[in-house]
C-alpha cells in the first residue's frame, strides 16, 4: 500500500478503484459510516449490513465516485444514508405487507399435518430452497427460535437471517402456489 499523503491521494485512489483505497477508505471512515446508518435504520445490525453492502456495491460499480462529486468522505455518507433510507423503506413495505396478508381472512381450512400429500408438497418446496434459506425457515417454523436466536446459532448478522428467511418465505410461497396450480389443472 502506497505511504498516504492526505484525503486528496486517497479520493484520486478510489476513484482509480485501486484496491487499497477501498480498504483504507472503510478503515478511516468506518465509524462516521456506521452512524449514519444507524441514525436512519436505528439498529446495530442492519447498520453494519448497511455499511458492509454500500461498500460492496461501490466496490462492484466503477467510476461511482469522482472527485468531481465532491471530496471522498461526504460522497460515502452520502451512499451509506441513500442505502439506509432505500433499506428502511424496503423494510416497511414488508411490514405493511406483512400486515395486510395477517387481516386477510381465512378463506380455506388448513390441511392438517397429517394430509401425507400436502406434508410432501411442503417437503419437497423445502428442498427447492438454497440451504441457507431452508436452515433458516427450518429454525424458524420447526424449532420456533426466534430470528435473533437463529443469528446466534449460525453466527450470521441478524439482518442476513431476516432476509433468508423472508427471501426463503416467498419463494416457498411461489412453489407451493404453482405445484397447488399444477395439481388442479389436473383434476
Amino acid at each position: 500500500m502506497p505511504a498516504l499523503e492526505g484525503d486528496e491521494v486517497l479520493a484520486a485512489a478510489f476513484a482509480a478503484h485501486e484496491g487499497w483505497a477501498f480498504g483504507e477508505a472503510y478503515r478511516r471512515y468506518a465509524a462516521l459510516l456506521y452512524s449514519a446508518a444507524y441514525n436512519v435504520l436505528g439498529n446495530a445490525d442492519e447498520a453494519q449490513d448497511c455499511v458492509a453492502d454500500a461498500v460492496a456495491k461501490l466496490w462492484r460499480s466503477r467510476g461511482a465516485y469522482s472527485a468531481s462529486r465532491g471530496n471522498l468522505r461526504s460522497f460515502l455518507v452520502v451512499c451509506i444514508r441513500n442505502e439506509a433510507i432505500s433499506r428502511g423503506r424496503r423494510q416497511a413495505r414488508a411490514l405493511r405487507l406483512e400486515e395486510r396478508l395477517a387481516a386477510m381472512p381465512v378463506e380455506h381450512e388448513q390441511l392438517g399435518a397429517s394430509d401425507p400429500i400436502e406434508r410432501d408438497r411442503v417437503r419437497s418446496a423445502l428442498l427447492a430452497l438454497s440451504p441457507p434459506q431452508r436452515t433458516a425457515l427450518e429454525l424458524a417454523y420447526y424449532k420456533g427460535k426466534t430470528h435473533s436466536e437463529i443469528a446466534a446459532e449460525l453466527q450470521e448478522p441478524l439482518g442476513t437471517i431476516k432476509s433468508r428467511i423472508k427471501h426463503g418465505l416467498r419463494k416457498l410461497g411461489s412453489i407451493l402456489e404453482s405445484t397447488a396450480r399444477i395439481g388442479s389443472d389436473r383434476l
